[in-house]
């Protein structure tokens, strides 16, 4: 019978090695698996929303009344787009046309233009404001860029009225005036 119970125990005991672990002393062994948590994030811009004060400069009457010529207090608040983002480095671009005379045909009589420049800025998103000079050959601080993802507001303003080919015409009679400025906000490779 001893032989038999012997058996037993010795069978037990090779079945159960932590049963003998904890009988000799020794801590119990453990195991483990480690799992990663994986993702991505899209490469994302997004020129945020334009407050609520509407997308137009509206800069009424362009003209002094007694001289004719283009006002020297030509000036409007800036429009906020709010919330812009880009989720890795980024480009914020500006560009912009002349304010046209839409409703004048032909070539201006002397002394006067059917045209008048300006000067648009998007600041916020880069240390040096992006800007574009509708009278200039060249607008090479039309674009900026910044090295890291950012979020924030962009300021777009306008600034620096004449009138196109001297400050000495007259801008013609026209009931609509207008340019469009554009900005774009794009990631950078």
């Amino acid at each position: 019978m001893h032989r038999y119970q012997f058996a037993l125990a010795a069978l037990a005991t090779a079945l159960l090695p932590g049963a003998v672990a904890a009988q000799e002393g020794e801590a119990s062994i453990s195991d483990s698996e480690s799992f990663q948590v994986i993702g991505t994030v899209p490469v994302l811009c997004s020129i945020g929303i334009p407050d609520n004060s509407g997308g137009v400069f509206d800069m009424g009457v362009l003209v002094d009344t007694t001289t004719g010529l283009l006002r020297t207090d030509l000036a409007a608040p800036d429009k906020i787009l709010g919330g812009a983002f880009c989720t890795s480095r980024s480009t914020i671009a500006i560009d912009a046309t002349p304010m046209l005379a839409l409703n004048f045909a032909g070539t201006p009589p002397a002394g006067f233009a059917s045209s008048v420049d300006y000067v648009a800025a998007a600041t916020g998103w880069t240390v040096t404001p992006a800007s574009f000079d509708t009278a200039a050959s060249s607008n090479p601080a039309a674009s900026q860029s910044r090295a890291s993802a950012f979020t924030g507001n962009i300021a777009v303003g306008v600034s620096d009225f004449a009138t196109s080919g001297g400050a000495n015409l007259r801008p013609v009679a026209d009931d609509e005036y207008l340019g469009e400025i554009t900005v774009t906000l794009s990631a950078s490779e």
